[in-house]
């Protein structure tokens, strides 16, 4: 881009036009008499007659001419109003756009939650975010707290799924906590198992068990805390990180496992999930940043996060 040298004639700045007075000189073209205009647009002949000469001065152009009694529109005229219909179609497509928005029918907003949450969860909501606003974007991603809140903070994602624990902030001030569902945790066990067919379940009946845990976080913290309350020390023969691969352990016969409920999905056969008393269980909920819990777009995503999470609580038999 060039910079004006010294002293140079200064560009020449074409002056705003006021959308009202383009507006009137439309109304008067349909009307074809100030009077019927001003009748249709609620003013006096006055006040037309004003506001369309302000808009010839703002143009520098004639815009009316005497014609008998009448006002005659001028060529300059007839130019303007071809470019003012394509600015009120402009005006009114922003103001739709804005509309949608307000009602959270438009937009973007991502979601980050940890990985049993995307299929029983996360992406059931965006099927019903598809179905009830097709115009709204959301985006996905697969993040664990402490790291998902991190980027909640900053703004890298919109909304979080978590469970309650000392990876989730949820006293602080900066988020917004919305509760989704209580998870249940089952045991898993190999297909032909002594209790597969066993009426009632307790841990206890489990102690003397190999036992395949989590390699770290609730998944492991949960069912160690749950085995001790039960009154025995698990042995534990493997730590996995990844549910596909810890029911396919359980499926070969190298141990059981409690498994969160939303993890189910990666059971295949070979394995029988099955419920026990006493079973523990962990809080899952949606934390948006304080203050946007009121956001049409944000507040649909967390409502539609709420119908799949009830989908879930009633597909595995637990509370509607």
């Amino acid at each position: 881009m060039t910079t004006p040298s010294p002293g140079a004639a200064p560009v020449p700045r074409h002056p705003d036009v006021d959308l009202r007075r383009l507006r009137i000189l439309a109304e008067l073209d349909r009307r074809k008499t100030v009077s019927a205009a001003a009748a249709a647009l609620h003013l006096t002949p006055s006040a037309v007659s004003q506001q369309l000469a302000a808009l010839s001065k703002e143009l520098g152009v004639r815009l009316t001419e005497p014609a008998g009694r009448r006002l005659r529109l001028t060529g300059a005229a007839r130019i303007v109003l071809r470019h003012a219909e394509e600015i009120f179609t402009w005006t009114d497509r922003l103001h739709e756009a804005v509309a949608a928005w307000r009602e959270g029918e438009t937009g973007e907003v991502s979601v980050a939650g940890f990985a049993t949450t995307l299929t029983p969860l996360i992406l059931p909501a965006a099927a019903i975010l598809k179905e009830s606003r097709p115009q709204l974007r959301t985006t996905l991603a697969e993040v664990d707290p402490p790291v998902s809140f991190e980027m909640l903070a900053d703004g890298r994602t919109d909304v979080v799924i978590a469970v309650e624990s000392p990876n989730a902030p949820v006293g602080d001030p900066r988020f917004e906590k919305f509760p989704l569902m209580q998870e249940i945790f089952d045991v898993a066990l190999p297909l032909g198992h002594r209790l597969e067919e066993a009426a009632s379940l307790t841990l206890a009946d489990l102690a003397d068990e190999a036992w395949i845990f989590a390699t770290a976080g609730m998944c492991q913290e949960i069912p160690l805390a749950a085995c001790a309350a039960a009154g025995f020390t698990p042995r534990a023969t493997h730590a996995i990180g990844d549910w596909e691969a810890t029911f396919a352990a359980v499926r070969h016969g190298m141990g059981i496992s409690l498994v969160p409920r939303l993890a189910r999905s990666a059971a295949r056969s070979g394995v029988v999930v099955k419920t026990f008393d006493d079973a523990p269980c962990r809080q899952v909920f949606a934390a948006v940043r304080a203050g946007d819990g009121s956001l049409p777009q944000v507040a649909a995503v967390v409502d539609a996060l709420a119908q799949a999470a009830a989908s879930a609580r009633s597909e595995d038999g637990g509370e509607p």
